[in-house]
């Protein structure tokens, strides 16, 4: 009897709960306006464009991916992407160990710096680099006067140009994750490796390197990602050589007026980079689960 009357007196925590689940779903309802508005339309604007435009069908999906002019351009697309989001890791890494172990004023002067060189105008940076690396620039005057080659290299309109200009925009994307990550590890692992007889090298390719790899897979999908839809850096640096798809889909937009074929390319992009997005969420998700049974 006393369960039956504390049951009518204090009925089921679900309708508060349901009231509260309500109130956040108000309180998110701007947000999620401001989302369907200037995304989710766009998209499906530019979905319908591409499969209604100029007939309806799926012409321009079989002109994108069966001319080897629009395969070229996704061929240097990934190529890119895949450069550039490499030499970020390869120089990232050590960037947000230094960061991670250098004592706290240091730390922060370094950091302060990084930040400033992405808070400064992309345009402006691109620039920069157009200016040093070019054959009278700065780097090869560099490179002759100590007599380490003997006519100027070619660093603009290639590869090189791009990997280097995008590499040095796409690092603070890196170094932040990865700087959280290696924050979090404890340093007495690393001395109870060294303790237990381990290497440097060992050290830190079986306990340093796994541990950080939450913040490496964070931090390289955010660059790939965000290298796959470059526009500024590629077009002043790449030259036409080295076209990707974020400026194709510009091209054929304002100078060709083809926005059919311009949709298209863009929701493919769309999808590459939302597919990336869902297999890094299940490999950090499968990660979690194996730490968590360990």
């Amino acid at each position: 009897m006393p369960d039956v009357l504390s049951t009518v007196v204090h009925p089921p925590a679900t309708v508060p709960r349901r009231r509260r689940d309500w109130r956040s779903m108000r309180l998110l309802m701007p947000a999620l306006l401001l989302l369907v508005v200037f995304f989710l339309l766009p998209v499906l604007s530019l979905l319908l464009r591409s499969v209604l435009e100029p007939t309806p069908g799926l012409q321009n999906y079989t002109q994108l991916l069966g001319s080897t002019t629009y395969l070229r351009v996704f061929g240097n697309t990934f190529l890119v992407a895949s450069v550039v989001t490499v030499a970020t890791l390869l120089i990232g890494f050590p960037t947000a160990w230094l960061l991670a172990i250098a004592p706290r004023k240091l730390s922060t002067v370094l950091f302060a710096i990084l930040l400033l060189s992405m808070w400064t105008n992309l345009l402006a940076r691109t620039f920069a680099w157009m200016v040093l690396l070019q054959q009278t620039g700065p780097i090869n005057r560099l490179l002759m006067a100590l007599g380490v080659i003997s006519e100027p290299l070619t660093l603009v309109n290639n590869l090189i140009g791009v990997t280097i200009g995008m590499t040095y925009i796409m690092l603070p994307f890196l170094v932040m994750p990865l700087h959280a990550t290696l924050r979090g590890i404890d340093p007495s692992t690393l001395r109870a490796a060294a303790v237990c007889g381990a290497s440097r090298w060992q050290a830190f390719w079986r306990i340093l390197v796994p541990l950080a790899m939450p913040g490496i897979a964070a931090g390289g999908l955010m660059v790939f990602v965000m290298a796959l839809g470059y526009f500024v850096t590629p077009a002043l640096l790449g030259g036409a050589s080295y076209m990707m798809l974020a400026e194709l889909i510009a091209q054929l937009v304002q100078q060709l007026l083809n926005w059919g074929l311009a949709g298209a390319a863009a929701f493919v992009l769309l999808v590459v980079t939302l597919a990336l997005y869902a297999l890094q969420l299940r490999f950090a998700g499968g990660a979690r689960a194996s730490a968590g049974g360990k």
